[in-house]
């Protein structure tokens, strides 16, 4: 057993609780919640690197052997997400630090970021299916309360939209454990994929495994998307860069493990339900992020098409795809956060969201246009950037089995992205210079405020470099990961195990 498994999600936790005490005190929260934060850093490599010498981790909580207990598992899967999530949430709250606000801080802010990263980092980490529902709801309540802080009109009407849709998933989530329960006996997710695969019930099992499936699909953004783009247009930019990094990629988590370890493929073709979902995703993703002029829904429509593209792996299923899978799904958290750092330093220099508005802010802001055009480079795959290796290794394996009209979507998807943030970077950087918001170099507190937004940037825009020039490295790491989810037989025998 390895006691640092619960450390992900204990530390957030007491953190939180902590700063809910010292909410006049905004130096003190900003100290003890970097050094959380840090120390959760420091935590997920440590088990990052365990995995990787040692083999998929355990923790059984008050010594109970599954079934009956509560379990921790950190496959390399989970590890290199709780990894990630420590880099993102690091570099967000730094960020956060120049321009969330101090209305903001003093009403709980860092409190509920901590919340939800602990739903987070549960989520990656229990192997109960009960417990995945636990810290789900760990993190969307925290996520209610960061979507509406600050308490416009905008935060107000979305935040309502977000939490009735996320209800009506929540229910229908207990609702198929319960049901699951009842047809198993058991909700430890090992000894689940051991006995849906003895009981033979193929009906009402699929009809379980589909209600999982519109369950993931709501909280990952697959398909039924439609909440997104406006709740993640609500927040400030630090918390829809957590948003966007974070809640969709649980989702998408969720769809991973179900899918390969719960149900197996002889049950019902799950896969190809997964492949016309992704394909819709991808499709009407790209159609959102070209058809607005507002910075803030093109950054949410491309959340949806790597949503989509993500799910195109799961949805082939091989080897290549699933090792892409895991590498573009690090890639994406990086790059997504990083991409609404940028979008949301756009906004502020320009005094809008508005593309019409914008023009010529690469006299002012240089750094922030060629931070903007490498990460899209990167969100579109090429070469040598973060996200070409996992693209390359989703097509090959779609092409592989066949799957030519899917690969196809994916790779015209790939062009969707490439134009639609091509175009942001054209018309706000190049141009004319219209009229922007005061220069921050002018205003100390906001020359304060600047630098703090560029530190995570220039942080994370490192990583999406390290990810793509020292891929060979990482890829050994990311085919760990991968081989659990084409073999979850190596999942199982670790849980299980006396």
């Amino acid at each position: 057993m390895n006691n640092l498994l619960v450390l992900p999600l204990l530390l957030p936790l007491c953190t939180a609780v902590v700063l809910v005490f010292l909410k006049n005190s905004v130096s003190a929260q900003r100290i003890i919640s970097a050094v959380s934060v840090l120390l959760n850093l420091i935590v997920g490599a440590v088990i990052v690197q365990q995995v990787h010498e040692q083999g998929i981790q355990t923790l059984h909580m008050g010594g109970w052997m599954p079934p009956y207990g509560i379990v921790f598992v950190a496959d390399m899967l989970a590890a290199l997400l709780v990894l990630t999530s420590a880099l993102v949430s690091a570099a967000g709250l730094f960020y956060a630090f120049g321009t969330i606000g101090e209305q903001r801080e003093k009403h709980y802010f860092y409190p509920f970021f901590q919340f939800l990263l602990a739903g987070v980092n549960g989520s990656f980490l229990t192997g109960d299916i009960f417990n995945l529902f636990v810290c789900f709801e760990v993190m969307l309540i925290a996520s209610y309360a960061l979507l509406v802080l600050g308490g416009t009109k905008l935060q107000i009407r979305e935040t309502l939209k977000y939490i009735l849709v996320n209800i009506v998933s929540s229910t229908l989530f207990v609702a198929s454990v319960a049901y699951l329960y009842g047809v198993v006996g058991t909700l430890n997710m090992a000894d689940l994929s051991l006995r849906i695969t003895e009981t033979g019930q193929g009906g009402i099992l699929s009809v379980i495994a589909i209600l999982f499936l519109i369950v993931f699909g709501l909280k990952a953004g697959l398909f039924l998307f439609f909440w997104l783009p406006g709740s993640y247009s609500a927040p400030p930019p630090a918390v829809a860069a957590l948003f966007g990094a974070l809640l969709t990629k649980v989702g998408l988590y969720a769809i991973i493990r179900t899918f390969t370890l719960i149900f197996p493929q002889q049950l019902f073709d799950i896969q190809s339900w997964i492949g016309w979902l992704a394909a819709g995703t991808m499709i009407l993703g790209g159609i959102g992020a070209v058809a607005y002029g507002d910075i803030r829904r093109i950054l949410n429509y491309n959340v949806i098409i790597g949503v989509g593209f993500i799910a195109f792996g799961v949805a082939v299923g091989n080897g290549d795809a699933m090792n892409g899978t895991v590498y573009y799904l690090v890639h994406d958290m990086i790059a997504k956060a990083l991409l609404f750092f940028l979008g949301g330093m756009m906004i502020t220099a320009a005094g809008t969201d508005k593309l019409s508005e914008m023009g010529g802010m690469i006299k002012r802001y240089p750094a922030v246009g060629w931070m903007f055009l490498i990460v899209a480079l990167a969100l579109v795959g090429i070469p040598p950037l973060s996200g070409f290796p996992g693209k390359l290794l989703i097509v090959r394996g779609g092409l592989g089995e066949g799957e030519y009209w899917l690969t196809a979507i994916g790779v015209a998807s790939s062009l969707i992205v490439l134009y639609s943030l091509i175009r942001v970077f054209m018309k706000a950087f190049w141009g004319e210079e219209k009229n922007t918001a005061p220069d921050a170099g002018n205003d100390p507190k906001a020359r304060i405020s600047w630098k703090l937004a560029y530190i995570p940037s220039v942080f994370l825009l490192l990583i999406v470099f390290i990810l793509g020039f020292a891929a060979e490295g990482i890829y050994s790491y990311v085919s760990q990961a991968g081989e659990v989810l084409v073999q979850p037989s190596l999942y199982i025998e670790a849980v299980l195990k006396e």
